[in-house]
């Protein structure tokens, strides 16, 4: 059987208290083997035709890249933002215990 794709899902929100609350319930379904949060990011973009200039957070969740649609759709579900930012970035390499660890924490779908 061949080894499953693995990549790093950002996320970011408008703190680390509803970051940590989506992440803990990513986690708990076995969608994500963790999440590493960033406390402050700082967000300029564009919205609403209008530039923004926000204080954010920032999660990095490592997992499989089949479980993308369902981290999606959690995110879709639960957070505060009608278009939360979810990008899902290629794993090149890492080590072998921790793509283990990563591999034996999630789920299958």
């Amino acid at each position: 059987m061949a080894e499953p794709a693995l990549v790093d899902v950002t996320i970011s929100g408008p703190s680390i208290d509803v970051l940590a609350r989506l992440t803990r319930k990513i986690v708990d379904e076995r969608l994500a083997a963790c999440g590493n949060i960033i406390p402050s990011i700082r967000s300029i973009y564009r919205w609403d035709g209008e530039v923004q200039d926000d204080a954010e957070a920032l999660v990095i969740l490592h997992t499989r890249l089949d479980l993308v649609p369902a981290i999606i759709a959690l995110a879709d579900a639960e957070h505060p933002d009608d278009t939360p930012q979810v990008i899902a970035v290629p794993v090149a390499d890492m080590h072998p215990g921790y793509r283990q660890w990563v591999v034996d924490s999630t789920t299958a779908r």
